[in-house]
Formats: C-alpha cells, structure tokens, sequence
C-alpha cells in the first residue's frame, strides 16, 4: 500500500511539472475584445473560451509541438504553433473579418439582381412571367420596375431617357443582336425569348459590369436554365394558336425541343381592330436546348431558335383616309448560342462561348421593294476567381462582327462590316463585410470607325446597417450609331454616356425598398447638321429619383410591388433645332403589380395598374417645336391562372380592361394643305384590349409537374 502511494504521488508531482498555463486576450481589428471565441489545441480536449473581456486561459499536459486554433463566427481561423515545455505562455491574438458570401454587402446601384448567381436576386423569371398586361413577355415585365416607362407604340425598354436601341440583351453573357420580333409601324413587338427559359435575370438600368459594352443605357443579362430533371411533354393550346415541347433528360444532361404555331387571324375576326389588316400576323418558330454536364464539373448549353413570320396591312394617308397603300412585311430570324463553363480550381473558373444572329427581312411599301440582311457574331472568354477571400478578379476578350446590307428597289445598295475587339478587367475587394468596392476597365477598338477607347467603371457599396446598404456608380459607356446611319456614314464616332448614381437598398423579412437618384450626361449624339449631314455634335442629359417597395411577407399569399420613376431629360440631337424632351420621354411613371394565390380555388390572381404622365410630340401647326402634349397613359390589366388538376392549368389575361384609349403621340402629313394647315392623326393602341386564353397540358411520369412557372 505504502509503495501504491507513493506511485501515485511521484505521478502526480511529474503530472504538475508537465502542465502548461495557456492564457492570452482575443480583440478584433479594432481593438475590440471578441468575447465567446473558442480556444484549442489541435487534436486534443485542452481548451477554453474567450470571456466578456476576450481572455482565456487554460491548462495542457501536451509537450512539445502543438497547433493552437482560435474560432470565432464572422472571422477567418486564426493559427499559431506554440513550444509546450511546462512554463506559462501568455499571447495576444487579433482575428481578421472573414468575408462571408451570404452576409457580405453587394453591389445595387443601377442593377436589379445580386453581382453574381451565389447572391440573391430581386427580379426573377416567374415574376416576369405572372406580371399581368406582360403576357409574359421579358420587356413588358421590366417595364414595371422604376426606371423603365411604357412606349405603347414600340414595347421595347426604354430606360432612363434612353430609346430603344440603347438596351442591349446577353444571353449567357453573348449578345442577341435583334432581340424583338417585327411589327407593324406604330405598333409594340414583343421579345423573342419567353422567360421560362431563364433561371435569373440582372437588369441594369446603368453602371453595370465592365463585362457588358455596346449598351449605352441598359444591359439585360438573361441567365438560362441547366439541365433538366425530368422527361415531359407540354402542349399549350392558345387562343393565338398552339405548341408543343418534348423534353428528355438523363442523369447528366437533357435536351429540349418546341414547335410554336402563331397566327392571329381568328382572334381579330373576333376582336375589332384599329389596323387594317389584310392578313394579321402569322408565324411559326422552332427552337431547341442541349444540357451536359461532365465528370470535370464542366457545363455545355447550346441553344437554337429559328424563325419565319408574316403580315400585310393597309396604311391610310394622313390626310386623305380614303388613299391606302399596301404594307407587306416577311421576316426569318435565327439565333444560336453555345455556352461552356468550367471550374480550373476551387477559386477559378472560366466560361466562354459562341452566338449567331441572322435576320432577313422583307418589307414591300406601296410596290416598292426593300430587302435588309443583318447578321452579326459574338465570341467570348472570361476567367473568374478569387486571388484571396477579399480579392475578386474577372477578365476577358471579345469580339463582334456585324454584317448590314440593305436593297431599296431603285436605290444603289448600301451595307457595311464593323469589327470589335474588347478586352476587360474588373476586381471586387471586399474591405469587410460592410464595404466593397468594384474596379473595372473597358477597352475597345471598332475597324469600321477606326477608333479606340477606354471606359473606367467604378461601383462603391457600405452597409449602414443589418439590412440596409448605400452603393455608388460612376462609368462611361459607348455604342455604336444606328445600322441606319452607319450604312451612309462610317466616319461617325461611338455615342457616349456618363452615368453616376447613387442608391439606397434594404431588405428585411422578405420586403425590399429602394431609392435611387443617377444623372447621365450625352455626348458624340447623332445630329443632322444645316445641310443633311450626319455629325457626332448632339448631346443631352437625363436625372431623375426612383423608388420601389415589394412585399410578400405581410400578407399571406400574397406578392405586391409599387415603383415610380421622376424623369428630367432633353437632348439636343437628329433633327432637333434645340434640346427638347424626347417623344418617348415620360416626367412620371407609376406600376403597381398584386399577386395572390387563392389556395381554396387552386388558382393565382395578377393585377397591374400603370400610369404614365403625358409625353411631348411635335406640331408643326405649333410655333415651339416638341411643345405639344399627349393625354396621360392609363393601363390596368388583370391575369388568372387556373388549376382543375395538377397537370392541367387553364391561364386567362386581359390588358386595358377598363377600355382606356390611350393615345401615344400623333402622325402629320408631309406638306400643308391649301390652308396651310398640316393634317395629323393620332397613335393609338392596335384595339382597346388584348384577350388571351390558354389551356396548358403537361404529360409526365409526375403527374404533379405543370407549366405554372412559364405563365
């Protein structure tokens, strides 16, 4: 017993010699104490944690080597190697933020989605395709956010006193060189591409990504859809005509096919209409999706989607209603796209791809002829990655070529071919959590203007709190001139933009309110001098303020949003005398969007109410030039998507419906009459309303798969 004692006590005594007394303070970068950090050495249970002053301390019997680890939630892990030889050791440790993906403030201004797919996105497919008086079309949807505004007579976005053509539209980062179908004159088309095919969408109304040119006022980033997870045929039964797509998918990839028939000639026999038709608008499209994964992670799309439609009408002389003169327009269109994505390492990646445009039109005016070809091709590489967790780089190269030619019957032909080159560097640093800020540079050269050009962007994002965040935008933009004007000039210049803007955004619980203020700044406009020349000397300018509050938290089932856009914007440009207001150019913009899923009657309600304050046309029966203006734009359009089986959904819209005619500016016949007096008449809506019933049917082994998100 005596020597079990003594055993025990010669253990204990080396036991006490062996210990080590860790102990030490934890504070952050600001000399803050961290208190509940978690204290160890690796591989062992000796430990402790950090208390409200940041001080541990503990006892090891370890000897020798030994790794300690300090972690804490929102820092990076913090490592030391320590020598344990049984004397008191005491350390002061300072841990360092870690940037956190899910917390990290992100880049707002100008731009309605997150600054990549990880972040989130405010604005996604499905609520495109609900927006009721949308029809699901992509445009239509965007033109209830603020900075948008509805041009009735032309249905494209128009974004903050920009026209038409300064929106640009990317698929998978490629440009789509004709983004709308054809239409009669004075009347809205719509977007070629339906937004099922999306996964996400980035609308920037400014200051966007380095990665994006051509574009003077917007860029639309369309995000398709990966593979499919299921076998499925949709059969769509429209009161505009009839579709079907099969869908196969296998474990790594699928591939998707649709025939489209469209023709409108029942539907104006029964809905009178303003035009006057000879024969309404018909069309039949094919398209087609190719999806493979592979064992390196990597991402093949391809996309195709091919095109023929055709109308006639009679246009009336403005002066005399009784004269007509036939209007005969036929259009075949094809765009593919290929898209390749794939991880180099845990930190980078790169992606590139192809796409082709093809447009031939031909359009005969009163027995003259006039054929106009279009094409245009677009390549693309990009490295993306992270030098460090608070150092994010993208770079790449493109090029474009276009190709327009253009035959007017009697007319010599007129065509040309424009190159462009760019390459692109942009860097996120991500300070902290609460402060990031974007640096980016354009480089461009186009062969058919012979002319180079750097464009800096810079954005600037602060978090003032949990929820809420102030971003900063400030960039250059260019675009070439209208295919139009560089067919009888290719000396012009690129037109530029300055844009800077300033947001707040905060979301909260599923609410979200914005407030944005931005003024742009023209230059290198087209302008028509004294003799008909076209020159680089018009300029302009365009500021306003912008809000938008959505909320689907408070009320169960429901989904609302409210924007409102004020615009102040002339130009001096074309043929302008001065800088006026442009035509398409609203002061005040207002959309409320509701929807409601009514679970009882397995059906989704939309309403959409727009109004859009009067917009300036020139009279040249008026001495001020652009002075006159039109009645304010009033629209409320209501949608139902009904659900008798899982598989089966019956979707009724309706736009106008309380039968507004709204009136877009006017026409005015060339020469006066023998009074001197100019004869006009107005542009209005094609008909007071449009109707559109559809039965939609999907066949699959999971009964319970429908068509509701392509509404």
């Amino acid at each position: 017993m005596r020597i079990f004692t003594t055993t025990i006590a010669c253990l204990l005594a080396i036991r006490g010699y062996c210990q080590t007394v860790i102990s030490g303070k934890v504070v952050d970068e600001h000399r803050q104490p961290v208190p509940g950090a978690n204290v160890m050495l690796a591989g062992t249970y000796d430990g402790a944690s950090t208390d409200s002053n940041g001080a541990f301390q503990f006892i090891s019997t370890e000897k020798g080597r030994n790794i300690l680890i300090i972690r804490f939630v929102g820092y990076k892990e913090f490592n030391q190697e320590l020598q344990l030889a049984g004397k008191p050791l005491a350390i002061e440790v300072v841990l360092k933020e870690a940037i956190n993906e899910l917390e990290v403030v992100t880049i707002t201004a100008g731009s309605f989605s997150a600054s990549d797919e990880r972040r989130r996105t405010i604005f996604k497919a499905i609520d495109i395709a609900t927006t009721a008086g949308a029809t699901a079309d992509i445009a239509g949807a965007l033109n209830t956010l603020p900075g948008t505004q509805k041009v009735g007579e032309e249905g494209r976005l128009f974004v903050r006193g920009g026209d038409g053509n300064e929106a640009r539209t990317f698929i998978d980062g490629l440009v789509v060189m004709d983004a709308y179908s054809p239409t009669a004159p004075n009347t809205p088309s719509r977007g070629r591409f339906l937004p099922f095919m999306f996964k996400g969408t980035s609308f920037s109304t400014g200051g966007y990504s380095a990665e994006y040119g051509q574009a003077l006022s917007s860029a639309l980033v369309l995000d398709t859809r990966d593979e499919a997870v299921a076998n499925r045929t949709d059969i769509g039964l429209l009161s505009v005509g009839a579709d079907i797509t099969k869908t196969h998918a296998w474990r790594t990839g699928s591939i998707a096919g649709k025939i489209q028939y469209t023709d409108i000639r029942p539907y104006f026999n029964l809905v009178n209409q303003y035009l006057d038709w000879i024969t309404p608008p018909v069309a039949i499209e094919a398209n087609t999706a190719f999806r493979q994964r592979f064992n390196n992670n990597g991402l093949l799309k391809v996309y195709g989607n091919v095109n023929n439609s055709a109308f006639s009408l009679y246009e009336h002389d403005i002066a005399d209603a009784g004269i007509t003169y036939p209007y005969h327009l036929e259009n075949t269109y094809g765009y593919a796209n290929a898209f390749y994505r794939q991880p180099l390492s845990a930190m980078w990646s790169v992606r590139g791809g192809f796409s082709y445009t093809y447009t031939d039109t031909d359009t005969k005016i009163d027995g003259q002829k006039i054929h106009e070809r279009d094409a245009g091709m677009h390549g693309k590489l990009v490295f993306d990655g992270s030098v460090s967790d608070q150092l994010e780089l993208k770079t790449g190269m493109e090029v474009y070529h276009h190709r327009n030619d253009q035959d007017i019957q009697g007319i010599s032909p007129a065509g040309f071919d424009e190159t462009i080159g760019a390459i692109f560097l942009e860097t996120d640093i991500y300070a902290s959590n609460r402060f990031v800020s974007r640096v980016g540079v354009r480089g461009e050269y186009n062969s058919l203007l012979n002319r180079a050009a750097a464009d800096p962007r810079v954005s600037l994002a602060l978090k003032t709190g949990k929820k809420g965040q102030v971003s900063l935008a400030w960039g250059t933009f260019r675009q070439s001139p209208k295919s139009q004007f560089l067919r009888i000039e290719n000396s012009l210049r690129q037109e530029n933009a300055q844009h800077y803007i300033l947001n707040y955004q905060r979301i909260d619980n599923n609410r979200t309110f914005r407030v944005e203020t931005y003024y742009k700044k023209y230059s290198d406009l087209i302008k028509f001098d004294q003799f008909g020349q076209l020159t680089n000397n018009g300029n302009g300018y365009a500021r306003g303020v912008e809000l938008f509050w959505r909320d689907n938290r408070t009320f169960r089932n429901v989904d609302y949003w409210v924007s409102y856009s004020f615009l102040d914007t002339e130009r001096n440009y074309l043929d302008t005398p001065y800088p006026v207001t442009p035509t398409f150019a609203s002061a005040h913009n207002l959309s409320v969007v509701y929807k409601h899923f009514i679970s009882k009657i397995k059906s989704q309600l939309g309403l959409t109410y727009s109004y859009t304050s009067p917009r300036f046309y020139n009279d040249p029966n008026q001495d001020v030039f652009n002075g006159s203006k039109t009645p304010f734009y009033q629209d409320l359009s209501a949608n139902i998507s009904y659900l008798p089986k899982s598989f089966l959904i019956v979707h009724l819209s309706c736009t106008n419906l309380l039968g507004r005619d709204n009136i877009f500016g006017y026409q005015y016949s060339v020469m006066p009459d023998a009074d001197g007096v100019y004869s006009g008449r107005p542009i209005r809506q094609p008909a007071k309303r449009f109707l559109f019933l559809g039965v939609l049917i999907t066949l699959s082994k999971d009964k319970s798969i429908n068509q509701l998100p392509t509404l």
